[in-house]
């Protein structure tokens, strides 16, 4: 039985979902607002998820300050770490055994591999990819030539686990935006076997993602278009999961004045030194 809830009267159930890795900036503001507008229009649920699964780089400066900025830019959500709900804890890094779980589902059906290649070779791990190829194709180093589960195995630690993509066959989307259309990516062309847990024991991306916001009952995703090809990988491990694809809607990126995709490190345009520096919330929607 699903829980009842005292925000929306409809099924839809969105969510942002920010990293404290550093200061959120106008890009993040307005990926943000477009979800919480998607979520208004069906009179629906807007949920707030902490991703600080690298505890590395997250810092409690970071978290303290995006709760505020996000607020000082016009966001409300409905359930989150700070206001609780019913699929609490709603931090990644308190999340752990529902990731271990879909691990060890994923390797009891032998999609997944150990992977022995080096640091320097595996690009994004715990944090979303920056851009649409930042993942490269993987070469197929450590791919075993037989499927296999390997149900003996006690632990994720001590290697990197990649998802055997299914060669050959083609992930199809729609975009809700409108902006991309339908989009196609065909499996060991477009993307390769990716990450799905790292060595020192802590979930990819794209598993702690995929496993949040099918047990928060998401039924759409607003985010950049940087991850859309990270929506077909996701599409791959609902699938093998037996989790129920959710609907895709993505933003055209904000861009600097050299046309080049904010980062946390363009302080400048951070919402905190906005904030601080007396501008309104409106700034945010007058910005390229």
């Amino acid at each position: 039985m699903k829980p009842s809830f005292s925000e929306g009267s409809s099924s839809y159930r969105g969510r942002i979902a920010p990293t404290p890795s550093g200061y959120l900036h106008i890009g993040h503001a307005r990926t943000f607002l477009a979800a919480q507008l998607r979520s208004q229009q069906q009179n629906g649920v807007l949920v707030f998820r902490n991703e600080d699964l690298d505890l590395d780089r997250c810092k409690l400066q970071y978290v303290t300050a995006m709760y505020e900025d996000l607020k000082w830019a016009g966001l409300a959500w409905q359930e989150g770490p700070d206001v609780g709900g019913p699929f609490a804890p709603y931090s990644q890094s308190e999340r752990g055994d529902l990731y271990r779980a879909a691990w060890r589902k994923l390797l009891e059906m032998g999609t997944i591999y150990p992977c022995s290649c080096s640091r320097k070779d595996l690009a994004q791990i715990a944090q979303a990819p920056q851009d649409e190829d930042d993942e490269p194709v993987y070469p197929g180093k450590c791919r075993p030539t037989v499927t296999r589960s390997q149900t003996t195995m006690k632990s994720a630690r001590g290697s990197n686990w990649r998802f055997r993509v299914p060669d050959g066959e083609t992930i199809t989307f729609m975009d809700n935006n409108g902006l991309f259309g339908t989009r196609s990516y065909t499996c060991g062309k477009d993307l390769g076997d990716f990450l799905v847990w790292r060595r020192d024991d802590v979930p990819a991306y794209q598993l702690a993602v995929v496993v949040d916001d099918a047990a928060m009952q998401v039924t759409e995703v607003v985010r950049g278009a940087d991850l859309l090809k990270s929506t077909a990988r996701q599409i791959l491990l609902q699938r093998s999961l037996g989790l129920p694809q959710l609907e895709y809607f993505h933003c055209q990126l904000v861009t600097d004045e050299n046309g080049v995709r904010l980062a946390k490190r363009n302080d400048a345009l951070s919402l905190r030194t906005l904030r601080l520096n007396g501008h309104h919330p409106e700034i945010l929607m007058t910005q390229r």
